[in-house]
């Protein structure tokens, strides 16, 4: 038999009122893990940092925050409490829209003719003019292109060479068409006109998608888009310094 003993003290002015004792067995709670601050690390499209500021400019101390701008990767970066291993960082980046990036206008992708009219005849409704979407989708479907080809090699007595080779594709492809797509993510659709641009080997052909006039117009809206957050950045937050890198 376990026998427990406790030790009570009586103070010197006790009056003789009985003393309850209340002994209590069992193990103490655990108490929370004690956990570093968390950062706040957020990715978002280019009006990101202006977004977070609107509903926390009260909460922050401007002067020890920064924006750093990148206009050749079109985005911006906001650093709050900079000065501090805990600080948070909000990246506001302007993003070619799905869209684009689906067609894969002005960019690397290949497309085989039967794959491009497949996915053309899926995507209907970004073409301005839905005949020109089916007249396409019939063209690429039965593409056929006249490769002509001339090589001219000769060999001369005092060991000169000539290799001259020369490729004309005359294909039925039309030479462009339009779009109506948006060129950012989260940005309101604009027309363009597209180009397909053939490669032949052979009898492998691949084609590309191409687009100046997009080139143009993401070139002059990404510097329109990025100024017009600054601005309005500035006017929550004016005491914050932003950098151009």
């Amino acid at each position: 038999m376990s026998e427990n003993k406790l030790n009570v003290v009586v103070p010197k002015d006790y009056n003789g009122t009985p003393i309850e004792v209340v002994l209590r067995e069992g193990t103490a709670p655990e108490q929370l893990e004690i956990k570093e601050p968390e950062r706040v690390m957020i990715d978002g499209t280019i009006d990101a940092p202006y977004r977070w500021l609107e509903k926390r400019i009260d909460l922050i101390n401007q002067k020890s925050s920064n924006i750093i701008v990148n206009r050749d990767k079109m985005g911006m970066v906001l650093t709050i409490n900079e000065t501090n291993y805990y600080q948070d960082v909000i990246t506001g980046v302007l993003q070619p829209s799905k869209e684009m990036v689906e067609f894969g206008i002005n960019t690397d992708k290949k497309w085989e003719p039967i794959k491009l009219s497949q996915f053309l005849k899926m995507h209907r409704a970004f073409f301005t003019d839905k005949s020109q979407n089916m007249m396409l989708v019939s063209t690429l479907k039965n593409f056929k292109a006249k490769v002509n080809q001339d090589i001219e090699r000769s060999k001369e007595e005092n060991g000169s060479k000539v290799d001259n080779y020369s490729q004309v594709v005359d294909s039925n492809l039309p030479k462009s068409f339009k779009l109506n797509i948006p060129l950012f993510k989260g940005f309101a659709c604009e027309e363009i006109e597209v180009e397909i641009y053939a490669d032949v080997d052979g009898r492998d052909v691949s084609l590309s998608l191409v687009s100046a006039g997009a080139n143009e117009a993401i070139e002059e809206y990404k510097n329109k888009v990025i100024d017009e957050q600054l601005d309005a950045i500035r006017q929550i937050a004016p005491d914050i310094v932003i950098i151009e890198v």
